[in-house]
């Protein structure tokens, strides 16, 4: 798989155009993600699709470059619209960024429709952007792809100290004089820039998960921002070229949504298995949660039966044991676990009885402290 990538010229460059996107709109993405914008990509993304078409329609030309400009200039008109709904209106961000979408993406398919029903051969090939079409990407559209990407990411480590306190803590940000209003735009631009470079790869219905997807999956692995932003540009670099080679592999299967569901599988995984934030270690630190406390209990169980005795150092089987802790359910393991922390031991006859150690521990745990 990885000789053909760069053995077959075609897949080597689609490989890595899906790659630079998806290193751009992964660093880009992860601002989107915590300042809870996630839909704002989604609508500039849709909102691409009329700029593409009045492009066509005023120039009469198809060249990638035009195209490209009438979508970034779409996608920033219908930013600002988003950002004045927000500040002048009572109208929440996802609200604001839901309604921008459907009116310019509506606007955007009247305007395609219109255009193909023309007896103009030239027209044909602009639906190609609603889906992408990753096979026609071109040496000239990779280096546009890296400029743009490069200049987006240069931009991001420069203001990266005002967006990193505008993300977190916008008031006091603002009130060591940074604006926000400025921050805003200035990453909206990058994240226009982004989308933009990526509607022939994975197209405007699609873009969205380039920017969200790999964010979403890194903020699991991290509570730091330098490193979800490092891991986002990862993640969106694997599943570029994972689905440019899947496509490739697999007929008639596109490259877009083979991207996207390279995507989702990385999510997916993430969701599951991150250390921190996955499901499956969150259920493994919530079952030693409630088994340091069977032991605990059970610790102080063996501490009272001691006192009870007068203090003597007296042993008990793990029968006599288990009816004093009902909650537990096999004393055995549980006991086992004491003994290779050294709490517990067993005399000549096989019963259970506390060591010194142990001993200090029930007291300390009787105390307050915890395992």
């Amino acid at each position: 798989m990885f000789d053909g990538i760069f053995s077959d010229y075609t897949l080597r460059i689609v490989s890595l155009g899906a790659a630079l996107l998806g290193i751009t709109s992964g660093a880009l993405g992860s601002f989107a993600v915590l300042r809870k914008q996630s839909l704002l990509g989604d609508s500039i993304s849709h909102a691409a699709l009329p700029g593409i078409v009045l492009a066509f329609m005023i120039t009469g030309s198809k060249n990638s470059f035009i195209l490209l400009i009438g979508a970034a200039i779409a996608g920033w008109i219908a930013t600002t619209f988003i950002l004045s709904i927000i500040r002048n209106t009572r109208i929440t961000s996802d609200g604001a960024q839901g309604t921008i979408l459907s009116v310019f993406f509506g606007l955007g398919l009247l305007l395609l429709t219109y255009v193909q029903s023309k007896p103009n051969a030239a027209q044909a090939g602009l639906d190609k952007y609603l889906f992408g079409q990753a096979a026609a990407l071109l040496p000239e559209d990779i280096k546009s792809s890296a400029i743009l990407g490069g200049l987006s990411i240069i931009i991001m480590i420069i203001i990266w100290k005002e967006l990193k306190l505008l993300t977190f803590d916008p008031d006091f940000g603002q009130s060591l004089g940074f604006s926000s209003k400025l921050i805003d735009y200035l990453i909206t631009a990058l994240i226009v820039i982004a989308i933009v470079t990526g509607l022939q790869t994975v197209g405007v219905i699609l873009m969205s998960s380039m920017l969200i997807a790999p964010a979403a999956a890194a903020r699991q692995w991290t509570n730091k921002l330098g490193s979800m932003v490092i891991l986002s540009s990862i993640f969106g670099a694997i599943a570029g070229i994972f689905g440019a080679v899947i496509s490739c592999i697999i007929p008639n299967l596109p490259t877009g949504p083979s991207i996207v569901l390279s995507l989702t599988a990385i999510v997916i995984l993430s969701l599951l298995f991150a250390p921190d934030r996955g499901v499956i270690s969150s259920m493994i630190k919530r079952y030693n949660n409630r088994f340091d406390f069977s032991l605990q209990k059970l610790l102080l169980t063996l501490w009272n039966l001691e006192k009870k005795h007068g203090g003597e150092k007296r042993a008990h089987d793990s029968l006599t044991i288990s009816f004093t802790q009902p909650g537990i359910k096999n004393v055995n393991t549980a006991l086992l676990a004491l003994e290779q922390k050294g709490w517990v031991k067993k005399d000549p006859k096989g019963n259970w009885l506390l060591s010194e150690e142990g001993r200090i521990k029930a007291i300390n745990i009787e105390k307050g402290e915890t395992l």
